[in-house]
């Protein structure tokens, strides 16, 4: 009894936590904006979409990366020799709208997928959030962080969430413990 009375209130707090990490009211309008491959961080993206509402955007280009792995490992990484920008498919009306924007990409060569700097390149994210999650197969955040705030200079970079390929069954947890973390720098 004691065990699930444990597992009720750890499970509330960390639910209470999420809650207050979202940024609420007037003025705080989110955007959980993602570029998927694998599915990995679509996944992420989801479950932060959950936990802080707003809108969920998935990032598409016009000419897909081949399902065959080493192919479109092969693509990517002659994308970021050429440092190329892959023409966008999906589009969003309105980025001024949001204040806030959670941004989630697979670590390729130890940094952003090039869709991700198109999508930066082509949103001017002046003055808003950037929430960086990355999933990976153990690089980590590489230098993704970094690229992203050379192509956003005038945006407020946090602490982004690193989680290795799907997150497992500590996705949730990692999630609600970053987020508050993310609360408690407000």
């Amino acid at each position: 009894m004691k065990k699930v009375v444990t597992a009720v209130l750890a499970a509330f707090l960390l639910s209470a936590a999420a809650a207050h990490a979202a940024p609420a009211g007037p003025g705080k309008n989110i955007l959980v904006a993602y570029f998927s491959y694998s599915g990995n961080t679509a996944n992420i993206a989801k479950e932060i979409h959950r936990r802080t509402g707003g809108d969920l955007f998935e990032i598409t280009i016009v000419d897909p990366y081949p399902s065959d792995y080493h192919a479109c490992l092969a693509r990517a990484k002659d994308e970021q020799q050429k440092d190329a920008r892959p023409k966008l498919l999906s589009k969003l009306a309105d980025v001024k709208k949001y204040d806030t924007v959670y941004l989630g990409y697979p670590n390729w060569w130890a940094s952003i997928p090039m869709p991700i700097a198109s999508f930066l390149e082509e949103y001017d994210l002046s003055g808003k959030k950037i929430i960086p999650f990355c999933s990976h197969g153990g690089g980590r955040l590489g230098r993704s962080v970094s690229a992203i705030a050379k192509l956003c200079p005038d945006s407020e970079i946090c602490e982004a969430l690193s989680v290795h390929y799907g997150g497992g069954g500590t996705l949730s947890r990692d999630i609600d413990a970053w987020l508050a973390r993310l609360a408690a720098e407000k």
